[in-house]
């Protein structure tokens, strides 16, 4: 008898990626030097800072934590040959059409924003496929004549899916380094090597996001990934998840307050020491609020919503489309000088609607559903008819 499907999953996927179209929402109108994007509204918001900081600091580390969870179900009945066909087609196929179909809206738009991209969207299709050498500064990835921009996620998770593969035959001989952690162990020995790899690397590598040079983003990311393969259905662990969960939350928040206090009190230019003090407290809070959402979604999730199917598949198209949307919408609403409620308000409602509508036609379409990541129609009816039998979990993005 096959365990039960695991919903909390699930449901943590569906958050993950419905907070991250938020935070890229946000993204228009946080103010701050240190808060830049492809697009930014008149009408900027400072307090937004705070809580777009307490969710950027763990929103992507989720992310790969679920992917690395994700990754453990579907090795318990798929080969490892299968299983790389099956993950490079999900995502080196959506990542190459949505960088040339769903993506460049986003170049187009940034760079006539900033005065060294011509208007006129053909024109500038015309040149961005001919791999155009772009005025310094023209959007994110001139020098390099095209970009991925939020796509870069595709990118990372497959190469950390290939080091995988080759590291699993290491991985399936050595202990579980989660599975006897119990209480403040749990909570604290988890956040030392991503302190240990902050401390060491971030100092030295700025997150580039083009996959070559992002070492520390790497160390980071990718050892979350082997955190969620690790806690994959370890009983023992997600019962200690749960019986800890307000714990961490509690310390988090506390951890929260106090980093922010020391980032805001302390010079830029702080010592050695202080800095590293910072960037411990920093991963201790990561790794907590990381803690707090398994075990509360363990103890509440776990369950089949209706709703979860429909999330379950609409995830990965939403993901591919939501930041072209966002940076079309801002595009064409932010010159209409609308007020700080109305733009914002249509910028969302517009995204979630063109979202919804293009996943749609997305999910009714042969040819659409494999460029947006989406199983064959015929294998999404039967993972929707067994969805309360099913022990896996969809890979998605």
């Amino acid at each position: 008898m096959q365990p039960q499907r695991r919903h909390d999953i699930d449901a943590l996927r569906a958050f993950a990626f419905g907070l991250l179209i938020l935070y890229h929402w946000g993204m228009l109108y946080v103010g701050g030097e240190d808060w830049d994007w492809h697009l930014k509204s008149t009408h900027l918001a400072p307090w937004l800072q705070l809580p777009m900081l307490a969710v950027n600091r763990w929103r992507m580390d989720l992310i790969f934590l679920v992917s690395g969870l994700s990754v453990h179900f579907l090795l318990r009945d798929t080969r490892i040959g299968r299983f790389l066909a099956l993950r490079s087609w999900r995502l080196l196929l959506p990542l190459v059409f949505g960088m040339w179909v769903v993506v460049p809206i986003q170049p187009y738009a940034e760079g006539v924003t900033n005065g060294l991209v011509q208007p006129g969207f053909f024109d500038f299709l015309v040149r961005y496929y001919g791999r155009t050498v772009w005025p310094e500064g023209a959007f994110a990835g001139w020098e390099h004549g095209f970009t991925w921009n939020h796509l870069w996620y595709l990118a990372y998770l497959w190469t950390y899916t290939c080091v995988f593969a080759l590291l699993l035959p290491l991985l399936r001989r050595l202990p579980n380094p989660l599975a006897r952690l119990r209480g403040a162990w749990l909570l604290v020995l988890p956040a030392l090597p991503l302190a240990v790899f902050t401390v060491l690397l971030q100092p030295h590598f700025e997150d580039t996001g083009d996959l070559v040079n992002d070492w520390y983003r790497h160390s980071i990311y990718f050892t979350v990934f082997l955190y969620g393969w690790w806690l994959g259905t370890h009983e023992g662990v997600w019962a200690e998840l749960v019986r800890l969960r307000r714990r961490a939350l509690l310390g988090a928040i506390a951890l929260f307050a106090v980093y922010v206090t020391l980032a805001l009190a302390l010079p830029d230019d702080v010592g050695d020491a202080m800095q590293s003090t910072i960037w411990v407290l920093r991963n201790l809070y990561i790794w907590w609020m990381l803690c707090a959402i398994l075990g509360y979604g363990r103890a509440y999730l776990d369950r089949p919503f209706r709703w979860l199917p429909w999330a379950n598949e609409a995830v990965y198209p939403w993901y591919v489309l939501h930041q072209s949307l966002i940076v079309a919408f801002a595009y064409w609403l932010l010159p209409m000088q609308l007020g700080p409620i109305a733009e914002p308000a249509l910028v969302l409602i517009g995204t979630i609607a063109g979202c919804a509508l293009l996943h749609a036609v997305i999910r009714r379409s042969a040819v659409l559903r494999p460029l947006f990541g989406l199983k064959r129609r015929r294998q999404a009816r039967a993972a929707s008819m067994s969805f309360d039998k099913d022990s896996g979990v969809s890979v998605g993005a």
